[in-house]
Parts: structure tokens; C-alpha cells; sequence
């Protein structure tokens, strides 16, 4: 049997690797366009800070190695330029001819490329950049002389985070231009107001509702769409990325959302003897089924071993992808599971939402640290639909076990029952992530009812009152509300007589744990009372403008 890889890095060389140690006897060549046919492209932004030091750490394998060890025919610089499905053959181009190769199983792993959007005076800007490898990285690197002190990164989400925080380490005025109302757009709002403030406490200038509409002054200058203007002296485009599948499309193979490449469960494109793994191929959220592109290291390594299962004879089955990602922005990690709020709005779905507030070990143990983490659920089934978090450290572990659970098909009547190791060093006798169980099931049963940060301004025009039950020092030192009644949680059994059961009332506190007892309380005594999901901390993050101070 002989195999053409078309690609290689996460999808195309995980395949490679699988398959020769499935079948000694095969065949199997690696075409690869650029030099590096094996390289940590999740790496190549802390290069530029010198948090990675050597840039020989970021390649993984070379050529020679790989033939060492897997006896792979690999071809940097060999680009495939065109297929024939009907004489299974691969047109390809390297710097000295043009020669084919025969196939008998083609697997294209082309991934995906930055996409470029149609800026006026990009094309004669000297100073712009994308970062896909490892040639765009020497390529910045050598644009970062001396004399260049102004950054400029359009676009917030992954790739565009991990820069400005390494330009901005590297020493350089860093300014983030987002066209989405807020950083991390595949996050929802009040999640990535944590990001959004730690980004600018650290000196990044963030401006969101904004992209860029011109160059001038051979990239110098750039043009806002409101009409005002940035000077810099280099910008990174990190405005997304789209399926590279010109080669697919020429061949005949049928494209579909944002020119992905269509393949069925067993990653067979509509050519036979063609195969589809990686960035550039449509898959199915889980969750809801629907076509999605998800551009993400794992989805594409596992993808690469099943093909190679696939090709090799083996049961293997496409189920899909969750969209697991995580960031880190300077002291803050901020990551994500399935849908969104937004997404699971988008859905049509029947959720519900719940935040809490934890720590990342016991908070008696030193070095205790803040994690918020959000879920989205469905309030019937118990099903898990996402969720998000944000904190200094602990935010992989939490996001990880409840990615887990959506992959188990665990509800949040599950949640209480996981059993995590605990020492103080470790984690809490109650997780955050039992927590969230607890939480959502206190909704579920009917105890708790909430409203989001968002729902507030809407809820007090209908009439609710707002009842704060922190304690007066908390209000003089963190700020309050505006038309809030304020009654402490330990005084409130003693002082229900100022409160009207004709009135309707949302409760709230620091966190959301007092403000939930409070509305026990309320609710026991023939009061009309929700809970402020996330209590003032939230609320604070997302509208700061919004706080009064004494």
C-alpha cells in the first residue's frame, strides 16, 4: 500500500506515525510545502518574548529523524500542485522540477491559513505580519529591531492574545484592536472583561468595537473605522484563520462551510481513496451536530490517528469535536468547552446559566488564588452544554474535568458525585467543579432562581428592588450598587419587617454564596426573590462605570 500525506504537523504527521506503526510495509511519503515538516506551531509566540529560547525546542522532528524511527519518506519544500482522482496521482512541485507520484490512499492535511482581510494600502505596507510557521516567525523576528517600539495586534482571539503578551514582554507598546465588542469573542462578555482588565493592567491598550479600514504611510499608520489613527511600527494580522484548500478544490473534492473540506465519518472525502484530517476540514459540534470549523491541535492529532485506523482497517468514527481551547494572558488563563451562552442562544436551545467563585486549592493554604467558572446547561435534562473560566491558576484542571463530562455524556446531576484528590495543596473537600453541580441543581429542583448580569437594568425597570446583603465595610471598600437596599446577611432574619413581600426582589452579595442564603431566607418567608448570578464581583468586572464609591 502506498500513501500520500499531503500536510504535515498535528493532523497529517500524527497519521503518518499511526499508520507505520500499524503497517510495517507500507509506503507512506509526507509532502510538506514549507521546511519544517514537524513543528509546535502553539509555541511560536513565546519565541518571540524569549520565553522559548531556543527556536530549536519548537521543531519536533526532522526529516532525518523521522526516517530513523518510522521510516518515512518525508519531503519538505515539495508542494503538491495538483490531484488526478481518476489516475490516483499527485502532481508535485519542489525548487528543482516537476515530477507525480501514484497513490494508492491520498490523505490531505493542508491545515489552515491566516485570513486576510481586504484592507485599503495593505498590499504596500512593509511592517504587517501573519504568524501560521515558522518561517513567518524569522520573519518577525527579524522585523523586531532596536528601533521598533510600537506594536499593533488586529484581532483579540487566541493567536492575537498570546502576541501582544509577548510583544509586550519583549518591550514593546502594545495596542489590541478588536472588531468584536469585547477580547476572546468566542468567550462571552462578562468572562472576557477578566482578560480585558488584565490586559490593560499590564500596559496593552485594548480598543474593541473597532478594525482597521486603511493603511497608510506603507503600514505606519492605520486607519480606524471611527476615522481616528494609530502610528506603529509593526502590526500582526490576527484576524482569524480559514480552511487552505485550494489543492481540495481543483481536485473536484466538494468544499462546504467557509471552503472546509466535506468528509463523512470516517474522514472520506467524496473522492474515493481520498481522505480529510486537520484544520481544513468540516466537522460536527457534538453537542449540537451542526457543520463547524474547529482549528485546534487535539481535534487535529486525534483526527490524524483515526484516519490511520481508518486506512488500516479499524472501526474508528468521527464523533465530532467540543472546541476545548485555553489561554494565557499574563497572570490569567482564560478557557473554554462547548457552547457559549451566545452559542447556545444561537442554538435555540432551552439553558439555564450559573457563575461561582472559587479558589484554585483550599483558601486557608497560602498562595490560594480567585477562579470564576460558568456553566451552561439545560434545565430539564441535566445535559452540559459548556462552560468557561477564568483564573490565575486551577482553570485547565476545571475545564478539562467538565470537558470530560460533555465527552461522557455526564449531566450535571453527576457533577456532585466526582471525586477529585484533595489536599489543601491541591484543591477543596468541595470543588469548584462539585460546586457548579451543587449550583445547578438548586435551579433545577426549584430552590434557586436566577437572574444574569445582563438581565439587571431590565429586571429593576419592571419594578424588582435590588437587596445587597454584604457588609457595610465591604460596600465603602468595593463599591455598591446605586439603588440598592443594603441589609447585612447576619442581620437580615432580624429586618424583614423593612422589606414589602408586594415587592419583588433580586438579592446579591460579593459572590453569590451569602446572596443565595439570603434568598432562601426570603423565599421561606413569602417573599418573591431571585438571585444576582454572579453577585456584584461579576457585575463589576463587566460595568465598572456602573459603581458607586463612597
Amino acid at each position: 500500500m502506498k500513501v500520500i500525506i499531503v500536510g504535515g504537523v498535528a493532523g497529517g504527521m500524527s497519521a503518518a506515525t499511526r499508520l507505520r506503526r500499524l503497517d510495517e510495509t507500507a509506503e507512506i511519503i509526507i509532502l510538506e510545502k514549507g521546511p519544517f515538516v514537524s513543528f509546535a506551531n502553539c509555541g511560536l509566540p513565546y519565541y518571540v518574548s524569549g520565553e522559548i529560547t531556543e527556536k530549536e525546542a519548537l521543531l519536533v522532528q526532522t526529516p532525518e529523524s523521522l526516517k530513523a524511527r518510522f521510516n518515512l519518506d518525508v519531503r519538505p519544500f515539495n508542494e503538491a500542485i495538483a490531484v488526478d482522482a481518476v489516475k490516483k496521482e499527485v502532481t508535485i512541485q519542489n525548487q528543482n522540477e516537476i515530477y507525480r507520484e501514484n497513490y494508492d490512499v491520498l490523505v490531505l492535511s493542508p491545515g489552515a491559513k491566516p485570513f486576510i482581510p481586504p484592507i485599503t494600502g495593505l498590499k504596500e505596507a512593509k511592517n504587517t505580519f501573519t504568524l501560521r510557521n515558522v518561517p513567518d516567525l524569522d520573519k518577525i523576528m527579524q522585523a523586531l529591531t532596536p528601533e521598533v517600539k510600537r506594536a499593533t495586534v488586529i484581532g483579540a482571539g487566541f493567536i492575537g492574545l498570546e502576541m501582544a503578551e509577548n510583544l509586550q514582554k519583549a518591550g514593546l507598546a502594545v495596542t489590541i484592536v478588536e472588531k468584536a465588542p469585547h477580547v476572546l469573542p468566542p468567550f462571552d462578555q462578562e468572562m472576557a472583561s477578566f482578560i480585558q482588565k488584565e490586559l490593560v493592567e499590564n500596559g496593552v491598550k485594548v480598543i474593541t468595537g473597532q478594525s482597521a479600514v486603511a493603511f497608510q504611510q506603507a503600514g505606519e499608520k492605520i486607519i480606524l473605522e471611527d476615522g481616528s489613527s494609530l502610528t506603529t511600527d509593526i502590526t500582526i494580522l490576527s484576524v482569524g484563520v480559514q480552511p487552505d484548500t485550494t489543492l481540495a478544490k481543483e481536485a473536484g473534492i466538494q468544499l462546504g462551510m467557509k471552503g472546509g473540506i466535506i468528509v463523512d465519518e470516517n474522514y472520506q472525502t467524496n473522492l474515493a481513496g481520498i481522505f480529510a484530517v486537520g484544520d481544513a476540514v468540516v466537522t460536527k459540534q457534538q453537542i449540537t451536530h451542526a457543520d463547524t470549523l474547529i482549528s485546534l491541535a487535539s481535534p487535529a492529532n486525534r483526527q490524524g490517528r483515526q484516519v490511520a485506523d481508518v486506512i488500516f482497517g479499524l472501526p474508528r468514527k468521527n464523533k465530532g469535536s467540543i472546541g476545548t481551547a485555553i489561554v494565557r494572558v499574563f497572570h490569567l488563563s482564560a478557557a473554554a468547552t462547548g457552547l457559549s451562552e451566545t452559542g447556545a442562544l444561537q442554538a435555540g436551545l432551552d439553558y439555564e446559566v450559573i457563575h461561582i467563585s472559587g479558589k484554585d486549592h483550599a483558601g486557608y493554604y497560602p498562595d490560594a488564588t480567585e477562579l470564576t467558572l460558568k456553566l451552561i446547561f439545560n434545565p430539564k435534562t441535566g445535559a452540559i452544554y459548556g462552560a468557561q473560566g477564568v483564573g490565575a491558576k486551577g482553570v485547565d484542571k476545571r475545564i478539562d474535568i467538565l470537558a470530560t463530562a460533555i465527552k461522557g455524556g455526564q449531566t450535571i446531576f453527576d457533577l456532585p458525585e466526582l471525586e477529585f484528590t484533595y489536599a489543601p495543596p491541591f484543591g477543596s473537600a468541595k470543588d469548584p467543579v462539585n460546586m457548579l453541580g451543587y449550583s445547578a441543581l438548586n435551579i433545577v429542583e426549584g430552590f434557586s432562581q436566577n437572574i444574569q448580569w445582563h438581565e439587571l437594568t431590565e429586571e429593576m425597570k419592571k419594578g424588582k428592588l435590588l437587596l445587597d446583603v454584604r457588609n457595610k465595610a465591604e460596600l465603602t471598600k468595593n463599591g455598591k450598587f446605586s439603588q440598592a437596599v443594603n441589609i447585612p446577611l447576619d442581620t437580615l432574619r432580624d429586618n424583614l419587617a423593612q422589606l414589602d413581600k408586594e415587592k419583588a426582589y433580586i438579592v446579591t452579595c460579593h459572590s453569590g454564596l451569602r446572596s443565595y442564603i439570603a434568598e432562601r431566607i426570603l423565599k421561606q418567608n413569602g417573599f418573591d426573590v431571585v438571585n444576582l448570578d454572579g453577585a456584584f464581583a461579576l457585575y463589576k468586572m463587566v460595568k465598572p462605570e456602573e459603581i458607586e464609591y463612597e
